[in-house]
């Protein structure tokens, strides 16, 4: 999807249903399409903010200026890539409010993508668990585990409306990258089956616009992803390949600053086949594998 023409609503609060208004960072790129969306949610004296964004100065106080008289009692992140975390620290410092939601994860990420380089200074006072939740005055976020894209990752739902943050998880925009070692293809695909099992009423991700038929989405997705997963047995079939030999016969006219990305998601589906003992390596090479009885059953 291109993104919209300019301008953007960069730095101003945009009302999207009673409870819920989002500020744009100032952060766009061919990983983030205009920026980090940071939602503030509730229309009371209280409100929580989900994933305050990159360190940006001017991004935080957008997001105060946002809140007006309201007190910001709940910092939320999804996960802590650095288009999404950093900012909580500031934002604590200014509010003193806590920082809750995804675990600290601190990786090296060998990927291409600098923005999604993981936060080491990410330091949350509370860790929600799956079903745990967060409130104020006429607001309930429940937090809902969706590992995949990173380990950690969490959407929280809008109980009192029906609504699902969703991160990076699900975007209309875009798919996820899902870079090993910490992005994992099975998780992924996992969460993806959870939320469509899910009758959430309209999905708001970190990057791109609101998404108002979700299950519709998240079936595409699904199939998309298994549509991948074909394609790779298909060329393994051929002979064995590496990696960088797939991704250009796998994605037809793919600008070449997203190459890098396209692959680390190839390795994430080679490694799920290769725990489903469809695919083997020798180095870098990779090569089918007729599954055993075991393994053939499990993809059934």
């Amino acid at each position: 999807m291109d993104a919209p023409p300019k301008p953007w609503p960069t730095g101003l609060a945009e009302q999207c249903e009673p409870l819920v208004r989002r500020v744009l960072a100032p952060n766009p790129s061919h990983y983030t399409y205009t920026g980090t969306q940071t939602y503030l949610i509730g229309a009371g004296s209280d409100i929580a903010v989900i994933d305050p964004g990159p360190e940006d100065e001017t991004h935080v106080a957008a997001i105060i200026a946002a809140a007006g008289s309201a007190r910001i009692s709940a910092i939320l992140c999804t996960h802590t890539h650095r288009d999404h975390s950093p900012a909580s620290l500031a934002l604590k410092a200014h509010t003193k409010a806590p920082i809750v939601g995804c675990a600290p994860l601190a990786l090296n990420d060998d990927g291409p993508r600098a923005d999604a380089a993981f936060d080491p200074a990410y330091s949350p006072d509370r860790i929600l668990a799956d079903g745990e939740a967060v409130s104020g005055e006429g607001w309930t976020l429940e937090a809902v585990a969706t590992p995949g894209h990173t380990s950690n990752h969490l959407c929280f739902a809008l109980c009192e409306s029906g609504a699902l943050f969703t991160g990076d998880h699900v975007m209309a925009w875009s798919t996820s990258v899902v870079s090993p070692p910490d992005g994992d293809m099975a998780a992924y695909m996992a969460s993806l089956q959870k939320l469509h099992d899910r009758a959430d009423r309209v999905y708001y991700p970190a990057h791109g616009p609101a998404v108002d038929k979700p299950r519709q989405l998240v079936r595409g997705m699904l199939g998309h992803r298994r549509q991948r997963e074909r394609q790779i047995l298909r060329l393994l079939e051929q002979g064995p390949r590496t990696i960088a030999e797939m991704v250009p016969a796998m994605y037809k006219g793919l600008d070449p600053r997203l190459t890098g990305a396209a692959g680390r998601s190839v390795l994430a589906h080679l490694l799920d086949l290769e725990r489903l003992e469809r695919a083997s390596r020798d180095g870098e090479i990779w090569s089918s594998r007729a599954p055993s009885e075991g393994a053939a059953a499990r993809l059934d």
